[in-house]
């Protein structure tokens, strides 16, 4: 099980550029199910969830074929519309297959999913959107069984009891495209990601509009064609290098992002007493001293994103004066405190706050990872300590970043990994 070893303490100073979005990327191979002719999504970054969700459209027999980052995806011939439990246990994306094949096929067994710790995510809002068109669903044996003779459109409100759900939006978008009549979703979520699928659902030949608002409305159609698509950038691996220059006192450009999709993580530093300047592509940083303490509340989108949490409470740890954070999204998603305190942070935890009284340094020391943006922070974390950081779990990491200790090294960081 490989590890990384950070030597910390040197600024990270240069440019890097941001990979396209993991959270995009997923649902896009899942819309691709969709129809029998070719679709291409371009771009893609090497990761192991881009690797297990191929594993998974193969295992449902969808011919794949991926040549430099472009990934060509045909759903013809003769498809098994079984999403297995070996393969969902692992990452809980897989899950967007649900909508598609149900769409596609009429009948679909979907094996509930996995996915980090970081508490429960529950499947609920998925299956209130696939009932409201018309699908019979039930659970057996650990899968989702869900079958419709035709599927219908529908109004439906999929807002939850913590806010609107991304998974579950872009779910019954994907099953709504081929129902007959409208579909409107209320309480949608609002996510650049949405954006994005819709996008290409467009691309394909359905007919979606109001993506990016609380209100989506889809006219379904009889088919949908191939298409060819590039995803957004990451916007939460364009944050964790903004976070990254902050918290080792450098100075960095993060190029071929899009910062309007990161305006309440950009505020928040600039709070914190960061130099932060941004165009369309780019988001430049500087920092010369330890930051600030701010206040932070995590939100659905626009508002401040859950997945960059762990990254600022690293950054945090070492501001001047105590800071709060509010995890109102998942409900075990501070477990990488317990390992910044091993560093010398000082968090206190209560129910759904972080309360961080910031030190000057932190310390070198071994720590584990968690999930996938645990191990993020505590490579931030490690970056900037004193003395050298010892990392175990890494493959939380590789889930979500390619090639992050090379990016870094490239930045001055002193990282490596070494594999067991």
């Amino acid at each position: 099980m490989d590890r990384f070893v950070i030597r910390g303490g040197k600024p990270l100073v240069g440019s890097v550029e941001c990979a396209r979005a993991k959270n995009a990327v997923l649902p896009l191979f899942a819309a691709c199910l969709l129809t029998e002719e070719g679709c291409t999504i371009e771009n893609t970054p090497l990761l192991e969830d881009v690797s297990t969700m191929l594993k998974l459209l193969r295992c449902i027999g969808v011919k794949v074929v991926m040549k430099s980052r472009a990934v060509k995806i045909t759903a013809d011939g003769r498809l098994n519309p079984e999403a297995p439990y070996d393969i969902v246990r692992k990452m809980r994306a897989s899950y967007y297959v649900l909508g598609p094949l149900l769409a596609r096929f009429g009948d679909c067994r979907v094996s509930l999913p996995g996915g980090c710790a970081i508490g429960p995510r529950p499947v609920d809002l998925h299956l209130r959107g696939i009932a409201a068109l018309g699908a019979k669903v039930r659970i057996e044996r650990g899968y989702i069984r869900a079958k419709a003779k035709v599927l219908r459109g529908n109004t439906m409100m999929l807002e939850g009891h913590k806010g609107p759900s991304v998974g579950a939006t872009i779910n019954t978008m994907m099953a709504a495209v081929l129902a007959k009549g409208e579909t409107v979703i209320e309480g949608a979520a609002c996510e650049p990601e949405v954006i994005d699928v819709a996008n290409f659902l467009n691309k394909m030949g359905a007919e979606v509009t109001g993506a990016g608002t609380p209100i989506i409305r889809i006219n379904g159609v009889n088919k949908l064609h191939g298409a060819i698509h590039s995803p957004i950038p990451d916007r939460i691996e364009a944050g964790t290098f903004a976070v990254a220059g902050a918290i080792t006192q450098g100075k960095l450009v993060i190029n071929g992002c899009e910062p309007r999709y990161l305006t309440a993580v950009l505020t928040k530093l600039r709070d914190a007493g960061v130099r932060v300047e941004w165009d369309e592509s780019s988001i430049r940083v500087e920092a010369r001293e330890r930051p600030k303490a701010i206040n932070i509340s995590t939100a659905p989108y626009p508002g401040f994103p859950t997945d960059l949490q762990a990254q600022f409470t690293a950054l945090l740890s070492i501001a001047r004066g105590t800071s709060t954070i509010t995890e109102n999204i998942f409900e075990s998603r501070f477990l990488h405190c317990l390992e910044l305190n091993r560093m010398g942070a000082l968090i206190d935890i209560t129910g759904n706050m972080a309360v961080i009284h910031g030190i000057e340094r932190l310390e070198g020391a071994q720590v584990m990872a968690s999930d996938l943006r645990a191990s993020a922070a505590l490579v931030l974390a490690g970056l900037a300590a004193r003395g050298q950081t010892e990392i175990l779990r890494i493959y939380h990491l590789d889930r979500g970043y390619e090639n992050l200790e090379k990016k870094f090294t490239r930045l001055g960081a002193d990282i490596r990994r070494v594999k067991s």
